[in-house]
């Protein structure tokens, strides 16, 4: 279930990145977010709520969004999130 902070970084990574469908860019924010609450869980940290999530996340698609399409398409790990119906690009 999405909250309101994914739903800001969705709108903003598809800002950022016009090659990529609204369901694509729900899979990378959800992918990114699980990603850094993870790790950081496995690192031992304390956690510190949605706020820090988004913040990071947020800088990752500042920094990389409008090249995530061309990292998954190299990257067979992360190739189906971009498997894509060209029509349904926003």
């Amino acid at each position: 279930m999405l909250n309101e902070y994914q739903k800001r970084l969705i709108e903003l990574l598809l800002e950022k990145n016009h090659n990529i469908s609204y369901s694509q860019a729900q899979n990378w924010v959800e992918l990114l977010w699980d990603d850094f609450e993870t790790t950081y869980a496995k690192a031992g940290e304390k956690y510190r709520g949605s706020e820090m999530t988004e913040k990071v996340v947020r800088q990752w698609i500042n920094h990389y969004g409008e090249k995530l399409h061309e990292f998954s398409s190299n990257n067979p790990k992360y190739k189906h999130l971009l498997d894509q119906d060209l029509s349904k690009l926003h």
